[in-house]
């Protein structure tokens, strides 16, 4: 008799077991970094050592391998600004070197 009840649960148990798991967990709430937030991370702590190199190729990373991380877009932004006309490149730095002065 008592074999038949701890049957009875154990099999009830099981058939349950689908339902409390099919939901899927709100992203925002997780508990554990994925990949994208460790890539984030890492480059806001290179940019807050004004390291901008290290940021990029980071950011860039994040933007190539995880194209669907919470933080790709903002990734992008923030490439964009990185990258953006008041950066400064090799090439103007290498032109105005041999530019005459004014």
């Amino acid at each position: 008799m008592l074999r038949a009840a701890l049957l009875s649960v154990t099999l009830s148990s099981f058939a349950l077991a689908p339902f409390q798991c099919a939901h899927k967990p709100d992203p925002n709430l997780r508990r554990e970094d994925t990949a994208g937030d460790a890539l984030w991370a890492l480059a806001e702590n290179f940019r807050a050592r004004h390291n901008d190199l290290a940021a990029r190729e980071t950011l860039a990373y994040l933007v190539e391998k995880y194209p669907s991380s919470r933080y790709t877009s903002a990734a992008k932004e923030e490439l964009a600004r990185l990258d953006g006309p008041s950066a400064p490149s090799a090439a103007t730095h290498a032109s105005d070197a041999s530019a005459p002065p004014p």
